[in-house]
């Protein structure tokens, strides 16, 4: 868009931690306000204006005292941002009365980095003006491209004696820059191109955190259309992880500096990633989401648990009529197996942000004879739903009389496994560039009773750290008091949950298990059930490890992924040559890692 602006104000921010090309990476509050008018017709400026604010954490590192003179006796009496900011505009209103302006600043730090965040984070409103500025710098580069970049400009050269009139001697302000103010929801097709330097990975999010958080932790900084896609585990929960796409590689890396900033009392994880580990979270194909998807500026709310025979009237009624859905029947998405049966997910539509949360206050009512939960949602949450339960399996399912003609070797855990002894503590929450020598450091005086190999890390799908480890102990009573002592102790300002758990449920984690309040669940896989409700193992040989002795009347288990021939499993993940208990079959994917005490 082409503007002609009578003015313009150039702005300037002090924040009480670092400056230069590093200003607001360090999430510190701004301190000092500067700015002055520009009459861009006569080619005159203003005088310079400077206004103190006061930041709820006074102190100042020894850079800013440098270099801008302040002392934190100096900010006791300043005013909030808050109020500051709506001071700062009364002046320059007071001065330029009706004529149009818009601010103008030394780069994108100003604004993207300090000003948009901290009003954010602290529930201020910024007025329209801080939506559009022009950047000094590329307003430079565009009247002299052969001058190479303004990278040293600072408060003498932009404030005084006319500053930049010098410089833009008939240059025209016409293209602002634009700051975002909300994130729009879209579609993404699978067949579209993403550049690879536009798309960060966020890991760290709370579990109830939403695309709408997201971009509230990135504000200031230009998010693509549909561009903020939550990352879902095996069993379709979130997993604290988001790729987010930009509009430009600039924005990018923009956010790449807001690595280990906080939302709430979280600190979030920035790295880079590619188009293609977006497109494999937003990316889909099927026309039916991508119909149901088009209705933009829609809020979507996730239904799990509803009755297999449930109908789009039921679902209607059950919201009806504090909350109305988007076209009635149209606004509803129920998600099917590839063969048409219902799984019990379905998808909702709702025209505004109240009505969906009128429908959250439905979470557990009761359709028909099953209760119900609900979850705002993502439109790459609905991608990823569809994708999971729409794609072919990735094994496929064998007759079942091979199952019978080839018994699996079955691979029995030693005895403490057998007999549920807790002997292992669990930690949940780590941060997830955790090392085995911060594991051994939190434990303290429990690190001598770890027993060889008994460190494992716990990976996700992508190889990644999922923030869990699992602790092999000497015995029950260390562990439990390992667990006692250690329980949300703080590791690189995370604390960290610690319990006391068995080998056996180790054993089913590491396998791709889940082990949560309501006790275990077996490692996914895609064939279909054998027997509801409940899952028929076939019994094949028992391998014992050498010398290990059964306890009178142990039932030897069999592990869920032996169930299956070895060709028809996935190829695993390389081993490491050492392994403490782990069967040496192939398992769907396993990950570890293995310590040795001295």
């Amino acid at each position: 868009m082409t503007v002609n602006p009578d003015y313009l104000v150039l702005l300037f921010a002090t924040t009480s931690g670092a400056s230069g090309d590093q200003l607001g990476s360090d999430e510190k509050e701004i301190v000092q306000l500067v700015w002055q008018v520009v009459d861009l017709a006569t080619k005159k400026a203003g005088q310079v204006n400077e206004l103190l604010v006061k930041p709820d954490h006074i102190e100042l590192s020894e850079e800013c005292q440098e270099v801008s003179g302040l002392t934190e006796e100096t900010l006791t009496e300043a005013e909030p941002l808050e109020e500051a900011i709506e001071q700062v505009i009364i002046l320059i209103q007071s001065v330029l009365t009706e004529n149009t302006f818009y601010l103008c600043t030394d780069g994108q730090l100003h604004i993207r980095q300090v000003l948009h965040p901290e009003a954010s984070s602290k529930n201020i409103l910024l007025p329209e003006c801080f939506f559009s500025f022009f950047d000094l710098r590329k307003e430079f580069k565009n009247k002299f491209p052969s001058e190479g970049e303004l990278k040293d400009l600072n408060l003498q050269k932009c404030f005084c004696y006319e500053p930049a009139l010098f410089v833009f001697i008939g240059h025209q302000f016409s293209f602002p820059e634009k700051v975002n103010d909300k994130f729009e929801t879209g579609t993404c097709s699978k067949m579209e191109r993403v550049d690879d330097n536009t798309v960060i990975r966020a890991r760290g999010l709370p579990w109830q955190s939403s695309d709408q958080d997201i971009a509230r932790f990135f504000r200031g900084l230009n998010i693509a259309k549909g561009g903020a896609a939550l990352c879902l585990n095996a069993q379709g929960r979130r997993n604290g992880e988001a790729l987010v796409r930009f509009e430009s590689e600039e924005h990018r890396d923009l956010a790449l500096q807001r690595h280990k900033h906080h939302m709430g009392t979280r600190y979030i994880e920035v790295y880079k990633a590619t188009g293609e580990d977006f497109l494999k979270i937003a990316g889909g194909t099927s026309n039916e989401v991508a119909k149901f998807l088009s209705r933009e500026n829609q809020v979507i709310v996730r239904m799990r648990g509803l009755p297999f025979t449930a109908t789009a009237e039921q679902v209607l009624q059950f919201f009806s009529p504090a909350c109305p859905v988007t076209d009635g029947s149209e606004g509803i998405l129920f998600v099917r197996f590839p063969d048409g049966r219902p799984t019990g997910d379905a998808f909702v539509l709702f025209s505004c942000d109240e009505h969906a949360q009128n429908a959250l206050k439905k979470h557990k009512d009761i359709l028909g004879k099953r209760y119900i939960e609900l979850f705002k949602s993502t439109a790459a949450e609905v991608q990823q739903v569809l994708n999971r339960y729409s794609s072919a399996p990735l094994i496929p399912v064998a007759p079942s009389p091979i199952l019978s003609v080839v018994p699996p070797p079955t691979f029995v855990p030693p005895a403490a496994a057998v007999t549920g002894v807790r002997d292992c503590v669990r930690l949940r929450g780590l941060p997830y560039d955790a090392t085995i020598q911060d594991i051994l450091v939190f434990l303290g005086e429990y690190t001598g009773d770890i027993k060889p190999h008994g460190v494992h890390m716990v990976l996700n799908q992508q190889g990644r750290p999922s923030g869990d480890a699992f602790i092999q102990m000497r015995s029950a009573d260390r562990a439990f008091l390992a667990a006692q002592h250690c329980h949300k102790r703080s590791m690189k300002e995370r604390y960290v949950e610690v319990f006391a758990c068995s080998a056996q449920e180790m054993n089913i984690v590491l396998m791709g298990g889940t082990l949560n309040r309501s006790g275990l669940s077996p490692p996914p896989c895609k064939l279909r059930r054998l027997s509801p409700p409940s899952y028929a193992f076939p019994h094949g040989t028992a391998v014992l490890p050498a010398g290990a002795v059964l306890p009178a009347g142990a039932v030897l288990p069999v592990e869920p992924a032996a169930i299956y021939p070895s060709q028809f499993l996935l190829s695993p993940r390389a081993l490491a040559p050492t392994t403490a208990f782990y069967p040496a079959s192939n398992p769907l994917y396993m990950n570890y890692t293995t310590y040795y005490p001295r």
